[in-house]
């Protein structure tokens, strides 16, 4: 995620001793290259893009994660690079999707580029259109440095003309690169090129008949009328199934580097070899794993499952994003509301680590990589678990009630003074009222777990308001063990279900000093009467 300020530190010191995994990747990119600038003057980095529905929150991983190794092989080298974000908005719509209005038109026009159907939003002067700018509006704002890349203005503009005629020309090798892969029915009629029908603009799935390679037409069979029509493959009359299309892509425009899904291994393998059939290279790739729904199913675009770029920027900051996409991107991870506050909490720590590490450590800091060098300094120490926990506890709805306790916790905290922690007071009160609210459930304490919340009552009783976070962390561990708890972890869960309604937590010296003690003792009153 790129940032506005910069240090005044030359990283390129450390750089090469780096070992978090953009570097690694950038590393193998600077190696592909032989650290020599490309005959084409820069790196190509691309990130793809399918608009056949909205785009949810696994496109922006893409995005940014490949932001951050293009960053890292900038900090390494001082080659030229650029990055193309990628929409294949000539593929024919096939299916219509579950979250989109105006179902029954979309069903109307089926098979027809994504960029000649109408924008069932009304809004755009088509559904690849809108799609695209959904897209674009929240790249932008995010600041990325990318060129967007349309299919239909490459194929129309005549940009892929020449790599299309490469195709004709190679069309055997890659039948016979692509017909292993398919059914044995598929093979039958299966031809890279996609003709256009000029009657109906649907994108035609159909046996090629006869292929011209002076004039680059190739002839099929109208299934309406059973003439034969010859039809050029190049000025947008036609468009490459999208495997062939990939590799043909990677060849016109010489990328370098480009990631994609497990679910893609074998279309990157195929691609790649289609690339390297009409004369280029195939770039270099990174696997990532998949996002999963709350059910543990892929996210999808059509479905509309799992969690939208806007949802998440709802319940927290454009940081904590950033950082759930760079941690471990060759594993797979859940995508639903519940893994928010975590990954807000994670991404504080990390930046409350950066300010005291050494260059070779920050290098390697996640907060590093998301903005690209350059992390805001961390303002209160306050945890997003803690925000959510004191709205919890005073069932709160205005950013005042927190600012209340925060002030006392921190006489100089103003939301002028930290407007970051403002903005996460206000984030923490969203997902409170939408998430934890709703499924709120207290019970009510066994006799034995009464008889240890009284004591902890009493020893709290004893203390100063001053006392600090771990002597009242000290106090809460030492009422745990001297009562006959299991385990200390069955203690706190006790204090969560009791006092707060819920299963999980804060570090409860650290929730005392900032609800305060007298809060506290009042807290414990309610809920063991």
């Amino acid at each position: 995620m790129p940032h506005s300020s910069s240090l005044s530190y030359d990283w390129r010191l450390v750089a090469d001793g780096a070992k978090s995994w953009p570097f690694e990747e950038a590393k193998r990119i600077l190696n592909r290259i032989g650290n020599k600038v490309p005959p084409k003057g820069f790196v190509l980095f691309e990130t793809g893009y399918g608009p056949s529905g909205l785009p949810h929150i696994g496109t922006f991983g893409e995005v940014v994660r490949t932001t951050m190794v293009r960053h890292a092989f900038q900090t390494l080298s001082d080659i030229p690079t650029r990055l193309f974000t990628f929409s294949d908005d000539m593929d024919g719509l096939r299916k219509v999707p579950d979250n989109v209005p105006n179902k029954e038109m979309l069903q109307q026009r089926l098979g027809k580029p994504l960029t000649s159907v109408p924008d069932p939003f009304g809004e755009f002067e088509s559904f690849g259109h809108h799609n695209n700018a959904m897209l674009r509006r929240f790249l932008d704002s995010f600041h990325f440095e990318y060129e967007f890349q349309s299919a239909t203005d490459c194929y129309k503009s005549g940009r892929f003309d020449e790599f299309l005629k490469l195709v004709l020309v190679h069309y055997d090798e890659v039948l016979a690169i692509m017909l292993p892969s398919l059914r044995a029915e598929r093979r039958q009629s299966y031809s890279p090129f996609l003709p256009i029908c000029s009657k109906t603009g649907v994108v035609l799935q159909v046996s090629i008949l006869e292929r011209d390679l002076d004039a680059a037409t190739v002839t099929y069979r109208d299934e309406a009328t059973s003439k034969l029509v010859e039809v050029p493959i190049t000025g947008g009359h036609c468009k490459l199934q999208w495997k062939a299309d990939w590799g043909m892509r990677w060849r016109a425009f010489d990328v370098d580097y480009e990631m994609s899904g497990k679910d893609l291994i074998d279309s990157v393998k195929l691609s790649s070899q289609i690339c390297r059939v009409i004369g280029g290279r195939a770039p270099e790739n990174l696997t990532y794993e998949l996002f999963l729904d709350e059910q543990g199913q892929k996210i999808s675009k059509s479905k509309g499952n799992g969690l939208t770029i806007d949802e998440w920027l709802t319940y927290a900051p454009e940081e904590s994003l950033a950082y759930y996409m760079y941690q471990s991107p060759k594993k797979a991870k859940r995508l639903y509301f519940d893994v928010i506050p975590r990954a807000v909490d994670e991404c504080l720590t990390f930046t409350s680590k950066f300010e005291i590490q050494t260059p070779q450590e920050k290098i390697d800091n996640p907060l590093w990589h998301i903005h690209s060098g350059a992390p805001n300094k961390a303002e209160s120490g306050l945890s997003f678990g803690i925000l959510l926990n004191l709205a919890s506890v005073c069932n709160a709805d205005d950013a005042a009630v927190l600012w209340g306790f925060v002030s006392r916790y921190q006489p100089q905290a103003t939301p002028q003074a930290m407007p970051f922690l403002n903005k996460l007071i206000g984030y923490a009160l969203a997902y409170y009222r939408d998430y934890v609210k709703p499924n709120k459930q207290y019970r009510t304490p066994t006799e034995m777990e009464r008889i240890a919340l009284i004591d902890l009552k009493t020893q709290l009783a004893t203390l100063p308001e001053t006392v600090k976070t771990d002597d009242l962390q000290a106090i809460v561990f030492t009422v745990g063990k001297n009562h006959p708890f299991p385990d200390l972890r069955t203690w706190f869960a006790t204090l969560y279900e009791v006092l707060l309604g819920q299963a999980e937590g804060p570090r409860m010296g650290s929730f005392i000093e900032l609800y305060g003690i007298n809060e506290t003792i009042q807290l414990i009153d309610e809920k063991v009467s």
